[in-house]
């Protein structure tokens, strides 16, 4: 019985592995890959299960490098702000700017 039943997992583990890859370091769409996983033996319930599954974490991944930009972001931009404003001598455009480009792009990243 454990033999079926880990025999199961790895065959489930192997879809989501082979459907990964299609997905993300192949650049498949979400159809092509249910089509891969199809032809491989997967039924098309469990296949379209599959790719909403990988879906869902690769969305996850990119809100959270997004939200990961936006907080670094800040903390470049506030940490610029504040060394300038406390007037020792240099402005720190470079950390100003980075900060406020990475805090945007992290922004449109999670908007879009």
């Amino acid at each position: 019985m454990e033999t079926s039943a880990t025999s199961s997992l790895e065959i489930s583990s192997q879809f989501y592995n082979y459907a990964a890859d299609l997905m993300v370091n192949q650049e498949k769409s979400a159809s092509e890959t249910k089509n891969a996983l199809i032809s491989q033996g997967l039924t098309p319930e469990n296949a379209v299960f599959v790719v909403e599954n990988i879906e869902g974490q690769i969305e996850e991944a990119k809100n959270d490098k997004a939200r990961k930009d936006m907080i670094y972001g800040a903390l470049w931009f506030a940490g610029g702000t504040i060394l300038t404003l406390s007037n020792i001598g240099f402005i720190f455009w470079g950390a100003i700017l980075f900060g406020g480009i990475q805090f945007f792009r992290g922004l449109i990243n999670l908007n879009s």
